[in-house]
């Protein structure tokens, strides 16, 4: 019976907690016209009209027709402005805050978009859309840290910034505490529901925190493969007795998953990881077990969670009981991108390991906030003009984007650098609290209604530049300054000022101008006529030295042009500079014409080099390439051009012009080049260790995971400067192994640019025939002939599926005669089989998860829509975090409890049964969270 009324006492306190915590739900459906409940949640969404002010509401095509929510979506201009949502909170209270995102199909748009996502000055997420109709859900776990908090978005790369819901979520008692929250967010990497009965979500009301529970039955890339034999799905209608520190849905609790054949083992892929995280394991026994009957297991993991190894899971034995719950949380464990975990039992079990959900966040630090005095500051200038749309501006002043009307330092905590409001209708008195600022340097407050006397900015000692012309301020300048070390200029024309100019002010030192002030005048201040004088006579005599000077070297340029023209045989020159081009034209009969493109070599000497063309490196569809040493030692490889048919031609043109302008330590560098009657000859430097080609594919020269990494990262870098570095852009068309060159220490080089071609500034594509390599060639270029930076995109997605299987692109042997290795590899990757299609030389040699991350991005790559394949700074980021990952370095801040190690903590949380409840306080009839 005391049982019972214990029961009752705390249903009671639970449910008028969830009262009380639905009344708090702020639901922002964004780009809405209107309020309204949603009938499958029963929650109150409202318009963000009147909310935000900024952005316009569009219609999204095709939405997810389940939910209200996504049938608009608030789309945001391409700018450097944030644009942030506003919500109240109560400080030191803890939240789940949520932005949702689902965009519908493409319309007129040229890819979908990619932005950032911040909460206050915290990075939260960049958002990148790949799916037309999926909805991404970004989810933080935070304790407040002030009465209000912004979520913005900002800072597009791709398509315009949009958002679909915002939503804040209270939570009570110490649910989701850690010891590190004063310090670090937790942001949801994944929260699933094992044993689901559907594909939907779980979430409010079965939730009554709202947090949503994913099915583990949702079909997404690398998303719970792997799963063991014999895993079989079960279920109760019995109640679950939930009383852990979390409180997880009943729902949730009454499905799991069991390994009948003794083991569960899943694999999912956690965004934005490497990283430290807390874990937590959801197991509650809902099988009658009989009397000689148990079930204990054990956590198979990876090194980073050995401690975790040891503990054998009992659950009716540390629940107290079956269908009653038990809840381990991992506090403090680093995980890989790619986490893989089983649950195997134990030797004296007869019953399978049972499981039936998980939660994973990452610790994400708190960014720094712009100096909180800086900041109130700026809150007065703003309430002195309520009428202007410049006071809008919401969010931290600095991060991620700064305030049209300020600038910022780069310091921890940002401060304000730049106040730059003029005309901006200011009324009232200049606030005294701007003497706190004490890094301004810039202070514009002209053309403004301001009044009263200046105050005191004696502790501005980095103040350059003061404008406060055309105000109606009144009184005496301060004596200091004239004493303000970096003052230079003073502006207070047409104002009230009155009494004596400081005389420090009227040495020269600043730049002053004071007139009409009818009370203000100076006394005996020093004339600057003489210096003024002096000053302008040596700024000339200064310019004209410089352009005498300039002279003399552009005749001694022009001098040295002359002397290096050569003439063939056909009367028609070439001519040559030993300055790189900027840009470059070609004249009739496809010679080139000077437009400063690299020097030429002599055909004679090009023989010496290579005495007489006898050493054999190479040949191609241009020609065959020699190996040479030029009279200073230094080593060549010279490619001499087959024929001089006009396609060749064109090649060697477009090849010496580009090389010419373009330079990068991982684009292999023209040398010079020859054009002699027939001849046409292009001069490198010589790559020691021939191409990547011949290391992949030949048994002798096979490279380790480490060195491929490398030379993916270099090769991709010398694309990326390619698409970003010039200007026009370059397209190169012919990416592929057998144009990636080695150089002495293994460093890679993109090479060959006879197929590259020029974009230009104001189109999206070049209509071109498609040229290029079989297997490499991408699918919608060869289709349409409209050649995007994506098409070298999908190139170099096939090169990273040959660096990870070391097979050809195509090959009948390998794949048969219908396949090539992008159909090969997406099929097999798709089953999250990857596995298979590794080289065998990286087989035991090589972390898994490092070589997951390389097929993941090379799947993106070789998408068949360009507009879903990643760009190449993208793909850099994802083989440096591949290298991280095989290196063992994840790159991130180590988080310890003080005085404890990471062991310790481990330990202590997974083997007590759970954490203690803290009493509750039932101040105002709502659950509210203890003070910690």
């Amino acid at each position: 019976m005391a049982l019972y009324s214990h029961f009752l006492v705390f249903y009671f306190f639970f449910l008028s907690s969830v009262l009380c915590q639905v009344t708090e739900f702020i639901s922002i459906d964004c780009g809405s016209t209107s309020n309204y409940t949603d009938p499958r949640t029963g929650l109150q969404w409202i318009s963000d009209n009147g909310i935000m002010n900024y952005g316009k509401s569009v219609e999204v095509k095709n939405p997810d027709g389940k939910f209200v929510q996504y049938q608009r979506r608030r789309d945001f201009s391409i700018d450097n402005k944030k644009y942030c949502y506003n919500l109240s909170t109560k400080e030191r209270r803890r939240y789940i805050v949520r932005a949702t995102f689902q965009y519908g199909s493409l319309e007129n748009e040229d890819s979908f978009p990619k932005f950032e996502l911040y909460l206050d000055a915290t990075k939260w997420s960049t958002v990148t859309i790949l799916e037309d109709s999926r909805v991404y859900v970004k989810e933080m776990i935070i304790r407040a840290p002030s009465s209000s908090i912004d979520v913005c978005i900002c800072c597009a790369t791709t398509g315009s910034p949009f958002i679909s819901t915002v939503e804040l979520r209270p939570l009570n008692l110490s649910m989701y505490a850690t010891d590190f929250e004063d310090s670090f967010f937790l942001k949801l990497a994944a929260r699933v529901n094992f044993g689901a009965p559907t594909e939907d979500a779980l979430r409010y009301p079965d939730d009554p925190y709202d947090r949503i529970w994913d099915s583990d039955l949702i079909k997404r890339q690398n998303f719970l493969v792997g799963v063991a034999p014999g895993t079989v799905r079960i279920n109760t209608s019995e109640n679950i007795d939930i009383q852990t520190r979390e409180y997880p849905p009943v729902k949730v609790m009454q499905t799991a998953v069991v390994g009948k054949e003794g083991t569960l083992s899943y694999r999912l892929n956690l965004e934005d990881f490497p990283a430290n995280a807390r874990a937590y394991a959801y197991f509650a026994e809902i099988e009658d077990l009989g009397a000689n009957e148990t079930r204990k297991f054990k956590l198979m993991m990876n090194p980073y969670m050995s401690d975790y190894s040891n503990a054998v899971v009992n659950i009716a034995e540390n629940a107290n009981g079956s269908y009653r719950l038990y809840e381990p949380s991992y506090m403090n464990v680093s995980l890989d991108f790619v986490l893989s975990f089983s649950f195997v039992k134990t030797r004296d079990s007869t019953q399978g390991p049972l499981l039936n959900a998980i939660e994973i966040s990452k610790y994400l630090k708190i960014g720094s906030k712009t100096d909180d005095q800086d900041v109130a500051v700026l809150d007065v200038f703003r309430s002195m003009s309520t009428r202007s749309s410049w006071t809008n501006e919401g969010g931290d002043p600095c991060v991620p984007a700064q305030w049209e009307w300020v600038n910022c330092s780069s310091t921890t905590p940002p401060r304000i650098t730049k106040i730059e409001l003029s005309g901006k209708k200011l009324e009232g008195e200049i606030p005294p609290e701007i003497n706190s600022m004490e890094e301004l340097t810039e202070l514009w407050l002209d053309g403004n209604f301001l009044t009263g006397s200046l105050p005191d900015i004696s502790h501005l000692v980095n103040l350059k530049v003061v404008h406060l012309e055309n105000n109606k301020l009144s009184g005496s300048l301060p004596k200091y300054l004239g004493s303000l070390p970096t003052l230079r200029e003073l502006y207070i024309q047409n104002n009230s000022f009155s009494g004596q100019i400081p005389p420090a002010l009227l040495t020269g030192k600043v730049i002053i101008n004071y007139e009409n002030n009818p009370g203000l005048h100076k006394d005996a201040a020093k004339k600057l006529h003489y210096k003024l004088i002096l000053g302008t006579s040596i700024s000339v005599l200064a310019v004209l030295l410089v352009l005498l000077l300039g002279s003399l070297i552009y005749l001694r340029n022009l001098q040295r042009k002359t002397s290096h023209q050569k003439s063939n045989g056909q009367g028609s020159s070439l001519l040559t500079s030993t300055k790189p081009s900027t840009a470059y034209s070609i004249g009739r009969g496809w010679h080139l014409v000077d437009d400063g493109v690299s020097y030429y070599i002599s055909f004679s000497e090009l023989e010496e080099a290579t005495n007489n063309f006898s050493k054999k490196i190479g040949k191609g569809s241009f020609g065959t390439v020699y190996y040479g040493q030029m009279k200073d030692g230094k080593e060549v490889a010279v490619k001499i051009m087959a024929d001089s048919s006009s396609h060749l031609t064109h090649q060697f043109v477009t090849e010496v012009a580009l090389l010419s302008r373009i330079h990068h330590r991982n684009l292999v560098p023209l040398i010079g080049f020859c054009e002699e009657g027939h001849q046409r000859i292009l001069v490198y430097e010589y790559m020691h260790n021939g191409t990547l080609r011949d290391h992949i594919h030949d048994n002798q020269k096979r490279l380790d995971w480490l060195t491929r990494l490398q030379i993916a990262e270099d090769a991709a870098k010398g694309l990326e400067y390619l698409h970003t570095g010039c200007n026009p852009s370059i397209i190169h068309r012919d990416v592929k192994t057998s144009n990636i060159l080695l150089d002495i220490n293994m460093r890679a080089k993109v090479s060959d640019f006879g197929l590259s071609r020029q974009a230009e500034d104001d189109l999206t594509h070049i209509s071109s025939v498609a040229r290029g390599t079989v297997g490499y060639l991408d699918p919608e270029y060869y289709a349409n002939q409209q050649l995007t930076e994506k098409s070298d995109v999908y190139s170099f997605g096939v090169v990273l599926l040959e660096l990870i299987s070391g097979k050809k692109p195509v090959s009948t042997e390998d794949f048969g005669a219908e396949m090539n290795i992008v159909h090969w590899a997406r099929a097999l990757i798709r089953k999250g089989d990857v596995a298979s299609i590794v080289d065998n030389v990286l087989i035991e040699n090589a972390k898994i998860e490092s070589i997951w991350r390389i097929a993941e991005v090379a799947i993106q790559c070789v998408q068949q829509r360009a507009v879903s394949r990643p760009r190449m700074q993208e793909v850099i980021l994802a083989i440096q975090e591949a290298s991280k990952i095989e290196k063992g370095s994840d790159g991130n801040q180590k988080i310890y409890g003080s005085g404890s190690s990471r062991g310790q903590s481990s330990r202590k949380t997974l083997l007590t049964s759970f954490l203690e409840i803290e009493s509750p306080d039932l101040s105002n009839g709502c659950l509210v969270p203890a003070a910690r």
